[in-house]
């Protein structure tokens, strides 16, 4: 009776290391199963293209994947990080202790052996030291169980090497930020298109991090809905409790209109090209009418300069499709200095 193939679940970000650390034990006969977690700070659209993404995965490198939402115990440890901030608001040890702990969790569901992830000693300066990768696995219980197959040879063997369910002479010495050798492994296994390094964890921004923490200090509910639009254009806190966030260019305004929920207002020039405007706890008159001024003066300039504009009221996402405004409102751009008192 044949037994079955070793199974390691694998943590998938979606970059070179962690594409080519699958690979790397796939190409033992290992049967890998990644999982990409998904918060509101890190691949939540994903979650309404779960199936697409997947079949994108497997037809680009072969690899099996899924999803897994870990929102809610995301946003309490951001709260307040047992090892604390990085540079900004980035809870980036705790943030691994997370996610080494849920993916542990998920083992028996497809029947893992082992861990692995995509980490490099030496490549991040907060948590891909050599201590703290340590630290990672002790206080996500999975000592002996992680293997790092890009630097395992810099590491004492796991369990699995132990046992002969991997074979160690075949994995690799990596160190340090370079990609020279990913870059390699990849082009050794036929891989050409993957992506670009990326700029790094919403919560490393030095702007945006700013807004979610003081977000995290004002608001006693930390809300799902409002952690997505604290991250999409310019954001203005009106008077009257009023929250707007405000297209940035053209590419980005569907995604400001995908964000409308029960209670919001969609706002849209009515006689020029605009940004278009998302407008939370804004049902009062006054707050209304500056959040219009505040989308006139973004809108285009006539050569004259700044001028009056109409703008547009939707109640929901699908009058703005429809094109059936709820009210109008017609005024004058805001100040400039009004504005950037405003804005967040």
């Amino acid at each position: 009776m044949t037994s079955p193939p070793t199974t390691a679940l694998a943590l998938f970000s979606g970059g070179l290391d962690s594409i080519v650390s699958c690979r790397v034990m796939m190409e033992q006969g290992i049967r890998v199963k990644a999982v990409k977690f998904v918060t509101p700070f890190f691949g939540y659209d994903l979650l309404a293209r779960e199936q697409e993404y997947a079949t994108e995965i497997h037809a680009k490198y072969g690899i099996d994947l899924c999803l897994r939402d870990v929102s809610r115990p995301y946003i309490e440890m951001l709260r307040n990080p047992p090892h604390g901030y990085g540079k900004n608001f980035n809870p980036c040890i705790d943030c691994k202790i997370l996610l080494f702990t849920e993916a542990r969790k998920m083992m028996p569901e497809v029947n893992a052996q082992l861990l692995i992830s995509g980490e490099v000693i030496g490549q991040r300066p907060m948590s891909q030291r050599r201590d703290t990768l340590r630290l990672i696995e002790r206080d996500s219980g999975c000592d002996g169980i992680l293997l790092r197959p890009l630097c395992a040879k810099k590491q004492p063997p796991t369990i699995a090497e132990e046992q002969g369910l991997v074979d160690r002479d075949r994995l690799h010495d990596l160190y340090g930020r370079g990609r020279h050798g990913q870059i390699a492994l990849a082009a050794q296994f036929g891989i050409s298109d993957y992506p670009a390094p990326a700029g790094g964890c919403v919560l490393t921004d030095p702007i945006k991090s700013k807004q979610i923490a003081r977000y995290y200090a004002e608001e006693q509910e930390v809300r799902i809905p409002d952690l997505l639009m604290l991250q999409a254009g310019r954001q203005f806190m009106l008077p009257n409790g009023g929250w707007l966030a405000l297209g940035r260019d053209e590419k980005e305004n569907p995604r400001i209109a995908a964000l409308a929920g029960d209670g919001d207002i969609l706002l849209q020039m009515d006689d020029r090209p605009g940004p278009t405007a998302l407008l939370r706890r804004g049902s009062h008159p006054e707050t209304k009418k500056i959040a219009a001024a505040i989308v006139i003066r973004y809108a285009r300039k006539s050569p004259a300069g700044p001028t009056a504009g109409t703008v547009n009221i939707f109640p929901d996402r699908r009058c703005l499709d429809d094109e059936t405004p709820m009210e109008k409102i017609t005024t004058e751009p805001l100040s400039e200095e009004r504005s950037r008192s405003l804005q967040r």
